[in-house]
């Protein structure tokens, strides 16, 4: 539910209010986070945008551990999958890829949490849950933050407050304060 679809309490009459901008567009004083300042705000919804992935992706190249975040998509992915043989095969695509010693994007996971190719045969969408757990507390609480220091990302967040600045925005923005101030 958005800001404006929550139920409120029974003793107050429901109000629905909505204002448009000066092309008709519904618009709201409650501004959603987008862009750099989304993934600024978490790790989650880095992960959440196609964009962000693609940055944290090309950070993490530079780092030499993009294994990480692939695995972890690859997780994402296998936890929709449907059909037994095709669970078979992912499972088995992202064992032989990421935690197999012979792994060719051999991620670093605890010993113990190493699966072994016999639970292979029998998968099951949370399988690998744990693992993508370790993975996501390590990207978290390691390359995370320095992503959120690094060029990639201090430019891109740069080059949205430039277009942000731009006449056309502030020109829209100016169009949007008339409605809201007459």
């Amino acid at each position: 539910l958005s800001w404006h679809e929550a139920p409120l309490p029974a003793v107050f009459p429901p109000v629905r209010l909505q204002i448009n901008d000066s092309e008709g567009h519904p618009s709201s004083s409650h501004q959603t986070l987008k862009g750099t300042s989304k993934w600024a705000a978490s790790l989650e919804n880095l992960l959440e945008d196609p964009e962000g992935v693609k940055r944290f992706r090309e950070f993490l190249k530079k780092e030499f551990s993009e294994e990480n975040v692939l695995f972890w998509l690859a997780c994402e992915e296998f936890k929709k999958t449907q059909g037994k043989k095709q669970m078979q095969e992912k499972a088995k695509e992202i064992y032989m890829t990421f935690l197999s010693s012979k792994a060719s994007s051999q991620v670093n996971v605890e010993g113990q949490s190493r699966l072994n190719e016999t639970i292979l045969e029998t998968p099951h969408p949370l399988m690998f849950q744990k693992l993508q757990d370790q993975i996501f507390n390590l990207m978290k609480y390691d390359s995370y933050s320095r992503f959120l220091k690094s060029d990639i990302f201090l430019n891109h967040k740069k080059s949205e407050e430039q277009e942000e600045n731009s006449p056309e925005a502030q020109t829209a923005a100016k169009r949007a304060s008339r409605i809201y101030n007459t």
